[in-house]
């Protein structure tokens, strides 16, 4: 077995919780919209055609911001279709996915959504095919009281007040050949910049996220942040990153070693967001909007040939496995928490989601709802990052690397000291102490733990439960947490101090 020593101390404080690391992402994609979380004459749907069963989920899954409407789906979008009398929109062909949208939910209808599911919105405009009118028009409609053509306009679509949205994404992923409207890094920077001081002209207190790179295997990344950054830096608040992580060819080690390719991201965004703020001479800090990333296996995306309303679309069935990576990538985003500062998992229900439905049938959490959810339920308080003895692994895609993730956060109001782990080692296990000597234990921990022997199994519309955290054994002794960690496995303490 395995040995692993993890300090954890006050003064190896990164920053607070911030409860945007919990976002999620809602797309016009697949299914995660139409029959996803709406679905009007479905037995739970309300008056709105929301799905009640899908809400209580998302509360429990303890999401604070979602993004919308895209994704890939907003470079097409044109958002007036989407607002006004539903029988008077119109059907439009969706590129991004090869979909056909019937625009029947849209932007009021999304805003109406965040209100019963107690989420705060972040909205995406579209710098693909469109530009510097279509957002301040969009703007203008969705947060202006009223007295103008647009503001007057959204309360005559029966939304009175002005939705006071805070967050706007400058477009998405425009970096990448497969986003219509695709630009250069200079196209879109001169778009970006000039959008987001047009925005400001009408409310100077918005928080703009600039494009960065889509990924960081792309040729342009690095060169793309730098240039869009020297353009827009005193205008803009933050710059995406977006990551997607698959098992490839049965490699769980390199799977499971997924987040320090997401870590090495983190701090080479970072790293050149001050390298423009130093050559601009500028004490402002630029942050990451994570606001895209999980487990996707694209090589299983199939875009339709036909055009058909919300078409099953990257519907996965995520595995113990992919439960075990996704704990360790919010152990990443939080051990950032200092730059990191809103973080949106994609997505919400059905594509790439924690959630799963049926059209008229039930709503069923997935293997990754779990780790979510108990992180999001209890990172409370500072942000820790420990350090860490633990033996390493060779892995085939990242070189060498620890056999232990891992982060604590303490919430000095309740007194809890929450402790999330990760082996990463797919064959051993680990004998983990954490010396607590700085904390003054009072002796009441409870440990939950996600591994199995079929790390294969999901949970679905007939075995809803199969795979879900279970109580694990851990003591405190001495002033020492200490536990056994399974190979693969994604484990959390909590702890009163």
């Amino acid at each position: 077995m395995l040995e692993s020593t993890v300090v954890v101390r006050p003064d190896l404080r990164v920053a607070r919780v911030n409860p945007r690391t919990f976002g999620s992402f809602v797309e016009h994609m697949g299914r995660c919209v139409y029959t996803g979380i709406y679905e009007p004459g479905h037995p739970s749907a309300d008056e709105n055609g929301f799905r009640q069963d899908v809400l209580e989920l998302v509360r429990e899954l303890g999401v604070t911001v979602v993004r919308y409407p895209g994704g890939n789906f907003v470079s097409g979008y044109r958002w007036e279709d989407g607002v006004g009398p539903v029988d008077e929109r119109p059907r439009r062909l969706d590129l991004a996915w090869r979909q056909l949208e019937t625009n029947e939910f849209g932007l009021n209808e999304f805003m109406a959504w965040t209100r019963a599911a107690g989420v705060e919105p972040m909205m995406a405009v579209n710098l693909g095919t469109r530009g510097i009118a279509e957002a301040v028009d969009l703007l203008e409609y969705a947060n202006h009281p009223s007295g103008t053509h647009l503001s007057d306009l959204r309360v005559s679509h029966g939304a009175r007040e002005p939705h006071g949205i805070r967050m706007w994404c400058l477009g998405n992923e425009m970096d990448g050949p497969w986003q219509l409207g695709h630009k250069t890094p200079e196209e879109y920077a001169r778009l970006a910049a000039e959008t987001a001081r047009a925005m400001r002209q009408f409310d100077a207190g918005l928080e703009l996220v600039a494009c960065g790179s889509s990924g960081r295997e792309m040729p342009t990344f690095g060169t793309w942040e730098t240039t869009v950054l020297e353009e827009a830096y005193d205008v803009v608040d933050y710059v995406s990153a977006h990551a997607y992580y698959q098992l490839v060819d049965g490699d769980h080690a390199s799977f499971l070693a997924s987040s320090t390719n997401m870590d090495t991201f983190i701090r080479d965004v970072v790293a050149t967001a001050d390298h423009v703020g130093a050559r601009l001479n500028s004490s402002k800090k630029i942050t990451i909007s994570f606001d895209e990333w999980n487990v996707w296996y694209q090589r299983e995306l199939a875009v339709p040939e036909d055009w058909t309303v919300a078409p099953r679309l990257s519907e996965e069935a995520y595995t113990v496995l992919d439960a075990v990576v996704v704990g360790s990538l919010l152990i990443t985003l939080l051990q950032h928490s200092d730059r990191v500062t809103a973080a949106c998992q994609a997505q919400l229900v059905n594509t790439i989601s924690p959630i799963r439905t049926e059209p008229g049938g039930p709503a069923w959490r997935q293997s990754i709802f779990y780790p979510f959810a108990e992180m999001a339920r209890h990172a409370r308080g500072e942000v820790i990052r420990p350090t860490v003895t633990a033996p390493t692994m060779t892995t085939a895609k990242h070189g060498e690397v620890p056999t232990l993730d891992c982060v604590a956060t303490h919430d000095a109001d309740t007194g809890t000291l929450a402790v999330f782990v990760v082996n990463r080692h797919p064959e051993e296990a680990t004998e983990l102490r954490v010396p607590l000597r700085d904390f003054a234990p009072a002796g009441t921990v409870r440990a939950v733990s996600m591994h199995d022997a079929d790390r294969t199994a999901a949970n679905t519309q007939e075995d809803p439960d199969r795979v879900r955290p279970l109580p694990h054994e851990a003591t405190v002794e001495d002033g020492e947490l200490r536990s056994v960690l399974p190979a693969a496995s994604w484990s959390m303490f909590l702890i009163d101090v």
